[in-house]
């Protein structure tokens, strides 16, 4: 190059010197100018190195020219004219993106997989086709694309003639599909060697393992027989010996007119719907308990009399009407009494305790009719509203199970057996032909009384568990204390959904079991909370109408008074009893 660029200034140089007119006649033999003969050698040499190398010269070349080698020189740089790639972009060579679609994808590999070739989808190869070295299922031999090629079909079927036939259907010696093809005589005879080898095997495996299981089946029938007998014996010392010396102290030195039980409500008392209305002072305080007091209910239909279920083991009976004193104390559990459920005519109750046990009294005489040991702590209990059921109550337990027990026979008759996790309460609903029970796993159950099948699943992602409830008095709706802080009201007629118009909430209970009542007409809801305080909301609205600081510790139950329009009784864990008018 550098002999070119000298070639060409003195080139230049020389034809600026040595212009000539074109008239002007020259002897070549005689007027030859050395200089330029010099430059002529050098000019074909250099024409002959060019041609060595295979180098071309061109002059004056188009910029649109030199771009377009650019872009083409940008795109097939991984490709020559030999189709030999000149760097890899991968470890094991060159990799070619090749755009293709699903449906096309799968008929080729559904080709290859079934006849052995496949369309080359490599733009290099110019679409040629892909064979399986060594693939049976192609005649080769055939031309593969045409029609004489050999389909899924029919090479199916020359198998299938290749397949001995030996034996017949129910036979021992019946091979069926598993039978071997023409040309596999060696490998069967081995075939059969190693499977009697192996039956032996089995057969002293399957011998060891019957003898192993008759042995664990043994052992699982001891151990049932064991604990069946251990209960058994629990119960027998139950019945034999009881927990606990149930009795009764009666605190009355006048026990009423003669001839008329203290139990019956003093003359001039006026049933019937009423309107009622917000207690606004605390008229009284029952004190008695030496532990907190738990749960409360006033005497049925009248509610001259007061109900309250304590920590200490003990259920008294208070004077409502008059003296305001205790009445009877009823002593039958060494734990804390849980939950008290009484009849319609308040002449029996039933006191389910921390004991295991549940305790059914005559209120009259205070004497326990029978004594249920469940074996598993009841968390709550109620009798059948229906008057010609007042014989069967139901218990629900810490054991996830709901008991009904039948009072004249005092035997257990019915097991509802669905829930995983604690019963907190049981609630009759839609005639008393159906309950609804809650529990700590957060879902309500809806059932069909006496039968042991869940007739409607309530279970929703947002929801908490329940521990109170109680029922509105038109029967219409039934009302759970969420441990959200708030109350929830669900349809008891129909499809039992929730109501999410009814909304109460502004108190505190979580972790706590505080109870709920409603005011004897259904305006008025009312609840205790943490902070013992006592909250009234109208049942229509849902607002707030009022709030009373009760107790000092949480205020966990509160009962409103089945006749007097504005009283309204609630406990504490503080050991004390309030009454509000």
């Amino acid at each position: 190059m550098d002999k070119l660029l000298a070639y060409s200034d003195d080139s230049s140089e020389d034809q600026l010197k040595d212009t000539k007119p074109k008239d002007q006649k020259q002897d070549n033999a005689t007027s030859v100018d050395p200089k330029a003969a010099q430059n002529n050698e050098e000019f074909q040499d250099l024409n002959d190195l060019i041609n060595e190398e295979g180098l071309g010269i061109d002059h004056d070349l188009d910029i649109s020219d030199l771009q377009k080698a650019q872009m083409n020189r940008k795109k097939n740089k991984f490709y020559t004219s030999n189709e030999v790639s000149t760097r890899k972009n991968h470890t094991s060579g060159h990799v070619e993106e090749y755009h293709l679609s699903s449906a096309k994808f799968d008929e080729q590999f559904y080709t290859f997989e079934n006849f052995g070739h496949a369309q080359d989808p490599t733009i290099n190869r110019g679409g040629g086709t892909v064979n399986a070295e060594g693939y049976r299922k192609v005649d080769y031999q055939k031309d593969a694309h045409g029609p004489k090629s050999k389909t899924t079909i029919d090479y199916k079927k020359e198998l299938r003639k290749k397949r001995k036939r030996e034996g017949e259907a129910g036979q021992e010696d019946f091979l069926g599909p598993w039978a071997f093809y023409q040309g596999e005589e060696d490998f069967r005879e081995q075939k059969v060697i190693k499977t009697e080898l192996q039956k032996k095997t089995e057969e002293t495996h399957e011998n060891r393992r019957q003898e192993k299981l008759e042995e664990k089946q043994r052992e699982e029938a001891l151990e049932y027989q064991q604990k069946v007998e251990s209960e058994e014996e629990e119960e027998k010392e139950v019945e034999e010996k009881p927990a606990v010396r149930s009795y009764s102290i009666l605190h009355l030195k006048n026990k009423g007119e003669e001839g008329k039980s203290f139990l019956a409500p003093p003359s001039g008392i006026e049933t019937g719907s009423h309107e009622c209305f917000i207690p606004k002072k605390w008229t009284h305080t029952y004190s008695g308990h030496s532990k907190g007091v738990q749960c409360i209910k006033f005497f049925p239909k009248y509610g001259h009399y007061l109900f309250s279920a304590s920590h200490d083991g003990r259920v008294k009976l208070w004077d409502v009407m008059t003296h305001k004193k205790c009445v009877r104390t009823y002593i039958g559990h060494t734990e804390s009494v849980r939950d008290i459920s009484l009849t319609n005519n308040g002449r029996h109750f039933i006191s389910a305790g921390y004991d295991k046990y549940v305790q059914h009294w005559d209120t009259e005489s205070g004497k326990v009719i029978h004594s249920y040991n469940i074996k598993s702590i009841p968390f709550c209990c109620t009798f059948h509203p229906s008057g010609d059921q007042q014989n069967i109550f139901l218990v629900g337990s810490q054991n996830k199970k709901i008991l009904q027990f039948d009072s004249r026979t005092a035997q257990g008759v019915q097991k509802y057996e669905e829930h995983l996790g604690s019963i907190n309460t049981v609630t009759f609903v839609e005639d008393y032909k159906r309950f609804v029970s809650t529990a700590d796993d957060k879902k309500i159950f809806v059932w069909e009384f006496g039968i042991p099948i869940v007739v409607k699943h309530i279970s929703e992602p947002d929801m908490h568990a329940i521990p109170s409830a109680t029922l509105h008095p038109n029967r219409k709706y039934f009302a759970g204390q969420s441990m959200d802080n708030k109350v929830v009201i669900y349809d008891c007629k129909g499809s039992f959904k929730i109501n999410r118009k009814k909304k109460f909430a502004g108190h505190k209970n979580a972790g706590y079991a505080c109870g709920l009542s409603f005011s004897p007409n259904g305006q008025f809801l009312s609840s205790g909370d943490s902070d013992g305080k006592l909250w009234f909301w109208d049942w229509k609205s849902g607002r707030n109408y009022r709030t009373i600081k009760a107790h000092d510790k949480v205020c966990i139950d509160v009962a409103w008074h089945p006749i007097d329009p504005s009283k309204v009784a609630t406990c504490s864990w503080d050991g004390t009893i309030k009454i509000w008018d």
